[in-house]
């Protein structure tokens, strides 16, 4: 009998929670932070924060350190719910503890902030103009242990390097099937089909980019609810149609290489948009800082992300 309650109970909570998470998500203040460097891009990660490869030995004391760079930064007094809604978290991040509980639990239960899981693993050949997802022949098990793990979402990235209408829509239309597996999974899918800042048809690629969303929106289940991540667009408030889509749960910006002034001028122009930055969140920290030094730098980034994502 015991045991069935505690069944019962333990999947009220979850229920309860994701209700709460989803509303949260949907209308709270603030912006997604993320924290989901990989394999091919953690040592520039440390790099930057002041740690260079020679300084690790092998990818597990890689990987370790990035973790207690992310550890530093979760458990700083400035990364609270008052301006972060989620964070988006690596399969390592995920798997590995955060004061002594795994890290999605400790983001939910200890600050109130929402986890989300990176799926992709990395980028195919060049071909029609963009970089399609590689294969996740492991999806379904990915999906399973996020679930167990206390994920409320996933993201997954692809890149769009030409105006070309064949290899945007190949883009969105590989984004939405995945999509689709993930929102049956009971997860919230982060689309994210990224537009490469630096591209001299910039424009031209948004504007084939927003209407093949609106289509592949215009197609989902109207109880279906997705996040997009987009790059910091060329014109004001080109994404309102996106943010008002009755399936579009939250738009957010990736910074996308932008310095952190230039990603919140373009951030403050997009009625709706929040941020979702990587780079532009932690250029400011490094491993030498001291406590104090560290977690003034992190507030002082969170706070202007913060603000420019209220408008």
């Amino acid at each position: 009998f015991y045991g069935l309650l505690h069944v019962f109970y333990s999947k009220t909570e979850k229920i309860v929670s994701k209700i709460e998470q989803l509303e949260r998500i949907r209308t709270g203040e603030g912006f997604i932070a993320a924290l989901d460097q990989s394999g091919g891009s953690t040592p520039k990660a440390l790099q930057l924060y002041g740690i260079s490869e020679d300084q690790y030995k092998n990818e597990e004391e890689m990987f370790q350190l990035i973790h207690d760079m992310r550890t530093r930064i979760i458990t700083s007094p400035s990364f609270s719910h008052s301006n972060i809604l989620g964070a988006i978290l690596f399969e390592q991040t995920m798997e590995r503890l955060i004061s002594g509980v795994p890290s999605a639990n400790f983001l939910w239960k200890s600050k109130k902030i929402v986890p989300f899981l990176k799926i992709d693993k990395g980028l195919q050949d060049p071909e029609n103009g963009v970089r399609l997802m590689n294969d996740i022949p492991d999806l379904g098990e990915m999906l399973k242990k996020a679930s167990e793990y206390g994920i409320f979402g996933t993201k997954m990235r692809s890149v769009i390097d030409e105006d070309n209408t064949l290899g945007v829509n190949k883009i969105v239309e590989q984004q939405f099937e995945i999509g689709e597996i993930i929102l049956n999974a009971g997860l919230t899918p982060i689309i994210e089909p990224e537009v490469t800042i630096n591209i001299p048809q910039k424009l031209n690629a948004e504007e084939i980019l927003k209407e093949s969303l609106l289509k592949s929106l215009n197609k989902i289940d109207g109880t279906q609810k997705v996040l997009l991540k987009l790059t910091l667009p060329e014109k004001e408030n080109f994404y309102e149609e996106l943010v008002e889509h009755p399936n579009v749960l939250r738009v957010v910006a990736l910074s996308g290489g932008y310095s952190l002034t230039e990603a919140n001028k373009r951030l403050e122009e997009n009625f709706g948009v929040i941020a979702s930055f990587s780079r532009a969140l932690t250029q400011s920290l490094f491993v030498h800082q001291n406590n104090d030094e560290f977690n003034l730098a992190l507030e002082q980034s969170i706070s202007a992300i913060a603000t420019a994502s209220k408008t």
